[in-house]
Formats: structure tokens, C-alpha cells, sequence
């Protein structure tokens, strides 16, 4: 696999799970969106509920306090097609995504946001804290009978204090990062499979977008696929879950990517961990996999 290792699996038997997050003491953290969960991984394979979400929790962080941070879309009507499963349009016909916090010692879950300024979020997905202690995170939004939401990027305290909506109009923004400096955030959209760079001008603010795009644009894969969640390597590569042909697809921020093909039509997440921080921990979400591949390079320790 060109210096990467083979996929190991470390678990099966999940319910599309996402938001694979490595603990100091080898076990791994995730959300099962079908289940309603967070989720924890023995280093043995073995599976214990953390706390039951509810609805559909989608991206999983922790943040300073400790405690574990879900961004939850409100949940899917679920496809079976043979052993795999898939997510179909939104559970409810009215928008109910939030943002939860549960204290890992007492499984308490508590709701922090499910609105910004009286309009309900619709579908939150991905997360990522910065250096200020403050969280980054995608409203992916959700598809509906009425038609698909567009999405949104927003920025918000980690005591449920403040939101604020940072960059509207978006296509589905799904993975999000940030630079290893800490002034760029990325952003991964599914359906147009772009991924795009952000500069920030100032804890949890954004400069303002050119008037034809989100931001920079960074790459698009070569063929049809689509986008899922992002990690970035200590280099500055971000690396971003890809479905239809399931793989992780890399773009180097200075132009060009590659691909890692990796077996399941359905690579959502991947989260680095390990001593070393090259333990590439994947997320087969179609078949319910968590897979461990040995990475050639770090990845960027959380801010």
C-alpha cells in the first residue's frame, strides 16, 4: 500500500459508526449513529456503551474538560442492502440536530446548542477545537421530503455560552480541521466532493469568503466519490474519509493528492493515535469496521 500498513481490524459488529477518537489507554471512542451511541472500543475488540444519545450522533471530540462532545444530526431513516447499511433522508420531518457534551466519568449527557438565533440546527456532523478551547463544527444539514439543506459552518464555546454561524450558503460541509498553526480551517463537503481552506482572523472568526466560493479550494478526487470526515497529518495533509470507492484520499494543501483504497464502499472518519501518532484508525461505516492501518507519517496532535 506504498509505505502504508494493511488494514487490521479492531472491531466489527458496529452500527455505522463515526468519530473514532484514540484514548491514552488504547481503547478508541466513537458514536454509533444507527445505535444512538458513544461508544467505547476495548483494545481487545471488545464493546461497552458510554451513554445513549438519542437521535443520531454523528461527530464525536473531546474537549479541555475532558468530557466528550457529539456533534448529533437528529438521525436517519437507515437502508438495509444486503450486509451493509446506509443512511437515507432525515428521521424527522423538522430539523432537531445539537451539539452534546457527556462527562465520561458519569455518562450525564447534557444538550448545549440546537439553535442559533431561533432557527434549529438541522443536521450537525463534524468538530474540532482549537488552541482558545472554543469548537469548530459543520451543520451538514439533512435531506428531507422536501428537498436536501444547505449547510453551515459555526463556531462555538465549550460552556454551551455562545454560537455563531461562520460561514453560511455551504453544500453539504461535512469534515472539518485545522491547519497544524492553527490559522486555516478546512472543510470537506460530500456531494460536491471539494475541499476547501478558510483563513482565520481571530479565535472563532473567519475572513470573509471571495464572492464565488466558501474559500480557497484545495482538491476534488479524480472520479465520482464523496467526501466524509478529515484528520491532518503533523505535515499539513489532510486526510479525508471517501465513499463510493471507500478509501482515504490525501491533498497536500500545496496542490496534488493520493488515495489509500481500503475494503468498504463507506470510509467515513479516520483519527490518528498510537505513541507516535501514526495508528491510523478508520471507519468502515457500511459494514460497522473499525480498522487500525500503520500510517508513514504523524498525524497532528489536537490543539
Amino acid at each position: 500500500m506504498n509505505g502504508y500498513g494493511p488494514p487490521e481490524v479492531v472491531a466489527t459488529g458496529l452500527r455505522f459508526p463515526e468519530g473514532p477518537v484514540p484514548m491514552a489507554d488504547g481503547s478508541v471512542l466513537l458514536v454509533e449513529i444507527a445505535r444512538g451511541t458513544l461508544t467505547r472500543v476495548a483494545p481487545d475488540g471488545s464493546l461497552s456503551v458510554v451513554a445513549e444519545l438519542g437521535g443520531g450522533p454523528n461527530g464525536l471530540a473531546i474537549g479541555p474538560d475532558g468530557a466528550a462532545y457529539i456533534c448529533n444530526n437528529g438521525g436517519f431513516e437507515w437502508i438495509e442492502a444486503g450486509s451493509l447499511l446506509f443512511p437515507g433522508h432525515a428521521a424527522n420531518a423538522d430539523a432537531c440536530g445539537s451539539i452534546q457534551r457527556v462527562d465520561l466519568t458519569s455518562g450525564a449527557v447534557t444538550t448545549l446548542y440546537d439553535s442559533f438565533e431561533g432557527e434549529r440546527l438541522k443536521g450537525p456532523n463534524d468538530i474540532v477545537f482549537d488552541a482558545a478551547g472554543g469548537f469548530w463544527f459543520t451543520d451538514h444539514g439533512q435531506v428531507r421530503d422536501t428537498g436536501r439543506d444547505h449547510g453551515a459552518v459555526y463556531y462555538a464555546a465549550a460552556d454551551g455560552s455562545t454560537i455563531s454561524r461562520q460561514r453560511a450558503d455551504m453544500m453539504g460541509p461535512n469534515g472539518i480541521g485545522l491547519s497544524p498553526d492553527g490559522e486555516t480551517l478546512y472543510v470537506s463537503e460530500t456531494m460536491t466532493a471539494r475541499v476547501w481552506a478558510m483563513d482565520i482572523v481571530a479565535p472563532g472568526e473567519l475572513a470573509p469568503p471571495p464572492p464565488w466560493a466558501p474559500g480557497r479550494f484545495v482538491g476534488t478526487p479524480p472520479a465520482f466519490r464523496l467526501l466524509d470526515s478529515m484528520a491532518i497529518e503533523e505535515s499539513g495533509r489532510i486526510c479525508v474519509g471517501t465513499m463510493v470507492k471507500g478509501g482515504i484520499t490525501i491533498f497536500d494543501p500545496a496542490g496534488g493528492s493520493e488515495f489509500v483504497s481500503l475494503p468498504d464502499v463507506g470510509i467515513t472518519n479516520i483519527a490518528f493515535g498510537g505513541p507516535d501518532r501514526r495508528d491510523a484508525y478508520i471507519t468502515a461505516s457500511t459494514t460497522g469496521t473499525l480498522y487500525r492501518v500503520r500510517w508513514p507519517r504523524p498525524g497532528m496532535k489536537p490543539h
